[in-house]
């Protein structure tokens, strides 16, 4: 999944100060769990942990879409920016969804 730590960092850059440490810093840490979460699950040498991490994955995107929600709701985050990154962030989920699909499928 290309870009999925960038394309929600970036939306970062136009969130006021007084949020640089709260709602940002969490935004930043679900944004890098996916991939690592992801890459951790591919380095293991069984299916059913890498099923693990792979849901650790989809568990910390759904928490950046959350977050995301909170940011629009607080007026940090344009409706045009949020529907760009949602949109990414769903196409993520069907990616990770696939992904986990494929790996279930290895179990049985």
């Amino acid at each position: 999944m290309p870009g999925v730590g960038n394309g929600y960092l970036s939306v970062l850059g136009i969130f006021p100060k007084e949020v640089i440490f709260g709602l940002t810093s969490q935004i930043r840490r679900s944004a890098v769990s996916i991939p690592s979460n992801i890459a951790e699950g591919c380095g293991r040498n069984s299916t059913k942990d890498t099923l693990q991490f792979l849901f650790i994955a989809r568990g910390s995107l759904y928490e950046l879409a959350t977050q995301l929600y909170l940011a629009l709701d607080l007026k940090y985050l344009e409706e045009s920016k949020f529907q760009e990154t949602t949109t990414k962030l769903t196409t993520c989920k069907k990616l990770l969804n696939g992904f986990i699909n494929y790996y279930q499928q290895l179990k049985t």
